[in-house]
């Protein structure tokens, strides 16, 4: 299984996610985007964009910025860039791509997340 089969998985265990095809990747909304694949600017890194609960983007990239990073575009509001081009822990994606989805998910559903 590739990253990106990982990462749909991921994204596609949570209540009522869709997947589209969003400036020309993968996409995952809950009603809003939540996950984006980041493969699109073709500078040989394979990431993904996701929201993120304020503070965690400086944390993350301060602490390790050879797996995070400030997305273009994105950044700015606080969402977080992870590389899956690097030694990844799947667990830890786990975690991430819940608490994106937290993030952007109606309170009813999030309610439904552990």
């Amino acid at each position: 299984m590739t990253e990106v089969d990982r990462l749909r998985a991921v994204c596609l265990a949570l209540p009522e996610v869709t997947e589209k095809v969003s400036h020309g990747e993968p996409t995952w909304f809950v009603r809003r985007t939540f996950v984006s694949l980041a493969d699109h600017h073709h500078d040989d890194r394979l990431a993904f964009w996701c929201a993120a609960p304020p503070g965690v983007q400086e944390e993350l990239v301060a602490a390790e910025p050879e797996r995070f990073f400030r997305p273009p575009y994105v950044g700015g509001r606080g969402w977080l860039g992870v590389y899956l081009d690097v030694e990844v822990d799947w667990t830890e994606i786990v975690e991430i791509v819940a608490d994106a989805y937290r993030c952007v998910a109606p309170k009813k559903l999030v309610a439904l997340v552990p």
